[in-house]
């Protein structure tokens, strides 16, 4: 035990960042690749329901408790014409999508994807078309899933089988408009002003929604932050929340400058900020605009294989990445980023669900199964939920090439007083030495170790498959006190989750 990094965490109830919102846990399905068709949605297979939707797969997203589920793009967005997906599914066009290359059938659209999401018991954050559509497109999709009756799109979704409304309360004006490669891309300031009067009318429609504009796609593009000061002076007064994506890959197969990958994150969101309030004191709104980070995870692995696939078929295998240890990790790390900008991120959408960069997989009419980066998001959604405090992080460093100085260890807390229960997320982001950390609950007076969840494994590499799941949560030893501190051992490269009874 000797050749081993010491860390201290310190957790006190009194510095509350702010409640996660349940949403932070949301996820992600565009029509891409077999994310649907396939993935969700399998008529033949032995496990469809009546709708041809798989329970397999339903069942699996339930034990993650996704409470949001953003839709139906994505790239995809952009060329999309909402009405091809409603009405009978035989008299319903096949239309070439340009955004993947492939063909799309439209047997799933609004109607069909209400029911699925709400099978699983989530929200959805329904995205409207501003690249090939505009404004009246995007009333009309508000007045057909939210208006009550007596108007032609209401009564035509009464027609079609849903009599009540829908609710949406989320929605997003466009998707990544800032991308030379989205179908319209505009400039900030055509998008800006789009998204603007898009937003007035759908509100206009109906008062209760909540709007998200288009941030930037990801940081490094070369509009970054001017889009966001533009877009945002233009939107402020009609929008609640600014976009933004962003994807990690370990190609360098360098693991510690993997794990400093979550500093990226960190720098964006806190950029972001800065230019929302710069925005908020410019247009002189006592509104504070918060963040929906709603495309997020690990993307690397399939890009070789995606170069070599056929165009304009249905649901061809896209973006099926195969994570390993290292990505599950770099996950977890990725979630405690988030938490500790609750305050000002308030919605989060892993990228994606099914089959597409998702944690969960589908054989063709065989199994579902589980990838790596499953375990850390189901732990961070189950008791994630709560207070996130604000914790010391005493914590050696290593130097990397692109972040300079960071951690080994990367921690938050989230402190759930209804249950009264303490969970401390922890990374140690080291690949051969053991932590061993003292965590001070100074505030948590007769608290009690309940348990300990560990991800680890003796190879990072190590990757899942519906025949084996070689990366699985185990059970660790729980933290021992001594002298009102706890300390507890953090294996090399792992995510773990400690919580306590308070």
């Amino acid at each position: 035990m000797a050749d081993l990094n010491k860390a201290e965490l310190i957790v006190d109830k009194a510095f509350k960042l702010a409640e996660a919102d349940p949403r932070l846990y949301g996820s992600f399905i565009e029509h891409l690749g077999r994310a649907v068709y396939g993935g969700i949605y399998e008529p033949d297979h032995p496990e469809a329901d009546g709708e041809g939707f798989r329970k397999d797969v339903m069942d699996l997203v339930r034990r993650l408790q996704v409470p949001l589920v953003r839709y139906p793009g994505g790239n995809f967005l952009s060329g999309y014409r909402w009405e091809d997906g409603i009405g009978p599914q035989k008299e319903r066009p096949s239309r070439l999508d340009l955004a993947w290359k492939s063909v799309e059938p439209n047997l799933i659209g609004t109607d069909e994807f209400m029911s699925w999401a709400r099978k699983i018991d989530a929200e959805v954050n329904l995205a409207v078309n501003l690249g090939t559509r505009g404004i009246e497109a995007a009333r009309n999709l508000v007045e057909y899933c939210n208006h009550p009756s007596g108007s032609y799109w209401s009564d035509l979704r009464i027609k079609n089988g849903t009599k009540n409304p829908y609710g949406i309360r989320t929605w997003s004006l466009g998707n990544e408009m800032d991308g030379p490669w989205q179908i319209g891309h505009k400039t900030a300031y055509e998008y800006g002003r789009l998204a603007a009067e898009a937003g007035k009318v759908m509100k206009w429609v109906d008062p209760s929604i909540e709007l998200v504009v288009c941030g930037s796609s990801n940081s490094a593009m070369p509009t970054f932050p001017e889009w966001e000061a533009t877009v945002l002076t233009e939107t402020y007064d009609q929008v609640d929340y600014i976009s933004i994506h962003s994807y990690y890959g370990n190609s360098g197969d360098d693991v510690l400058e993997y794990m400093a990958q979550s500093e990226d994150m960190n720098r964006y969101i806190s950029t972001v900020v800065s230019v929302c309030d710069y925005v908020q004191a410019k247009v002189r709104s006592r509104k504070k605009m918060m963040i929906s980070f709603d495309e997020w995870n690990v993307w690397f692995h399939s890009s070789e294989a995606d170069k070599k696939q056929e165009p304009w078929r249905i649901a061809p295998p896209l973006l099926q990445d195969i994570y390993n240890l290292e990505d599950a990790v770099l996950v977890g790390l990725l979630l405690i980023t988030l938490l500790s900008h609750a305050d000002r991120v308030k919605i989060g959408c892993l990228a994606q669900l099914v089959n597409v960069i998702a944690p969960i997989m589908t054989e063709p009419k065989g199994e579902a199964w589980v990838q790596t980066i499953y375990y850390p998001f189901m732990h961070a959604s189950l008791y994630g939920r709560g207070t996130v405090l604000i914790p010391a992080v005493i914590s050696p460093e290593y130097e990397s090439k692109d972040f300079g100085p960071v951690p080994y260890l990367a921690s938050t807390a989230v402190y759930n007083e209804e249950s009264s229960g303490l969970t401390v997320f922890a990374v140690n982001r080291d690949p051969k030495k053991e932590m061993e950390l003292s965590l001070d609950l100074r505030s948590f007076k007769g608290a009690s170790a309940v348990d300990h969840i560990i991800l680890d494994g003796p190879d990072p590499k190590a990757v899942n498959s519906a025949k084996a799941q070689a990366v699985q949560p185990r059970k660790g030893k729980l933290p021992v006190e001594e002298s009102g501190s706890w300390t507890v051992t953090l294996p090399a490269l792992s995510w773990n989750v400690l919580r306590f009874g308070v």
